[in-house]
């Protein structure tokens, strides 16, 4: 007896808690972009995935830049983002798997009613750009690495820019903050028709440049490789993967936003091809 019970208290002080364990097995790392969390789509999904398998799902909301490095660092166990080249740059490099189309919107620039630099209507956000630095109007970017601000400096190429000087402006911050600031400044600024429709009554701006086909906003949701990350809850970023694209899930996404802005701010797009999209 007097043999055993010091080998029976190591054994008991070297284990973890089993309920630490349960515990950590449970909770899901989502890292997703600042557009989602703004326009409170997730505030209605994960909820509804929570009660369904009974995961806790921790948000880390950045700009999509920084959630696709989270993932492909194994520190999330699964992301929602919106910046398919960066996206397919990860999957070519084998840290993330399993890319699937969630929903889509669409970019607008946005400024004030008044629009001083008279934008609005043109076809080209390209040529909307090229205007807007011209004029020198205030013009007011995230400034992150956001999809928001890898799509504007496409843009920007597109336009043979590169902007700079006092009227262009940095925030630094996600969508929601930044168009609060633009509109303070009665700016304009590039953003998702989601955060935009969402942050309306608050915010004295209104949409002058859509619908060019490079302003398409396609969500996706990718997974970390567990054989690179073995410490990954990879069921548990799977489940939550799994979720998005389920027929639940995606009528959530249909009809998010109608009751209280006449429109969806999302489109679903569980099973279709990205090419048919930009079609």
């Amino acid at each position: 007896m007097g043999v055993w019970l010091p080998l029976v208290l190591s054994f008991v002080l070297i284990m973890p808690p089993v309920s630490g364990w349960a515990q950590a097995d449970r909770t899901v790392i989502l890292s997703t972009t600042t557009s989602t969390q703004d326009s409170g789509l997730l505030d209605v999904l994960v909820p509804l995935f929570e009660k369904k398998t009974g995961y806790t799902v921790k948000t880390i909301s950045v700009g999509t830049g920084q959630a696709l490095a989270l993932a492909a660092r194994g520190e999330a166990d699964v992301c929602l983002v919106h910046a398919p080249d960066a996206e397919k740059k990860y999957v070519s490099e084998g840290l993330l798997l399993n890319r699937r189309l969630v929903m889509h919107n669409d970019f607008l620039i946005v400024g004030p009613a008044g629009d001083p630099a008279r934008i609005k209507g043109l076809a080209s956000a390209a040529d909307a750009l090229r205007r807007l630095a011209e004029a020198k109007t205030t013009f007011v970017s995230r400034g992150d690495n956001s999809g928001t601000y890898q799509l504007e400096k496409k843009l920007w190429k597109e336009a043979r820019l590169d902007p700079s000087g006092p009227w262009y402006l940095q925030a630094g911050q996600g969508m929601g903050a930044t168009l609060v600031i633009t509109s303070e400044k009665q700016a304009y600024s590039l953003t998702d028709r989601g955060t935009f429709l969402a942050f309306k009554k608050r915010v004295q701006l209104v949409p002058l440049v859509e619908k060019d086909r490079i302003l398409l906003n396609i969500y996706s949701v990718l997974e970390p490789d567990p054989a690179k990350f073995p410490r990954v809850n990879a069921a548990g970023g799977r489940a939550f993967a799994d979720f998005m694209v389920s027929k639940e899930a995606q009528e959530v996404i249909r009809t998010f936003g109608v009751d209280r802005f006449g429109e969806p701010l999302f489109f679903p797009d569980a099973g279709k091809r990205e090419d048919a999209l930009r079609e």
